[in-house]
């Protein structure tokens, strides 16, 4: 198991996006109800982040809550969000002592009220703070996302702010939620499911991807830092050869 000794840190990714599942399958396993597995979850989001600041990653993200999953029983959404409205209450202090900022991104107003409340007034009690920006994404979906984007840059032509064939990726960008964030360069998905669901599609088009089959209340520091290990031994190439890109570190 790797150690934060094994870790190369001038090879560190600046950004790095976490797909948290397996919470339910873990529970299950252990005779308990979901929201069991979603309480014991919150311990790997502290070590997660701990050990994420403790290395100097600048930013991380955490897949906490998609827009598909208000679908589920009603029972787990309403002890999902008073999970998270605790949580977060609880965690300002140790933010602020760490000194990292939290943010999130998503349709955050189809958040319950209360839980809205609790989440901004965090973000404004830690916005001061610059060691590594903690990104929650909550009622969040990629698609959702994508269609937002477009009818913000819709509204800006019809008003002549902008012209439509001048259009490109960084206008793009700009209206996306994580606009004037890096886009991830590494994307961890725990519970050994290997697809994306939703989640910054258009950011991780160069991200590399880990899959691990550990279940999320069991993904700590060391498998954080597996996780990085294998990012810090794979070549990126963003299009090019392996030519190309050993000739640019020669230079």
């Amino acid at each position: 198991m790797a150690s934060i000794s094994d870790i190369d840190k001038s090879k560190l990714p600046v950004h790095i996006a976490i797909i948290m599942d397996g919470n339910g399958r873990w529970a299950k396993q252990k005779g308990e109800h979901r929201i069991f597995g979603h309480q014991n979850g919150v311990a790997s989001v502290r070590d997660v982040t701990e050990a994420a600041a403790e290395l100097g990653i600048k930013y991380l993200t955490l897949y906490a809550f998609s827009t598909e999953n208000w679908n589920r029983p009603k029972a787990e959404v309403d002890a999902l969000m008073e999970l998270l409205v605790g949580t977060i209450h609880k965690e300002v202090p140790t933010l602020n002592k760490n000194k990292i900022r939290l943010n999130a991104i998503g349709n955050l107003r189809s958040l319950p009220g209360n839980c809205y409340k609790e989440l901004m007034d965090a973000i404004g009690q830690t916005s001061k703070n610059d060691r590594m920006t903690l990104v929650l994404a909550l009622s969040y979906s990629s698609k959702w996302e994508i269609i937002d984007a477009v009818k913000k840059i819709a509204e800006r032509a019809k008003k002549n702010e902008v012209a439509v064939n001048d259009i490109d990726e960084k206008i793009f960008s700009s209206a996306l939620c994580t606009h004037g964030m890096p886009d991830p360069e590494l994307l961890i998905r725990t519970s050994g499911e290997q697809r994306i669901s939703n989640f910054l599609l258009w950011q991780i088009a160069y991200a590399e991807l880990y899959f691990t089959e550990k279940l999320w209340p069991d993904f700590h520091k060391e498998e954080f830092y597996e996780a990085i290990l294998d990012y810090q031994n794979r070549e990126r190439r963003f299009g090019k050869t392996s030519e190309q890109i050993s000739a640019s570190n020669r230079q």
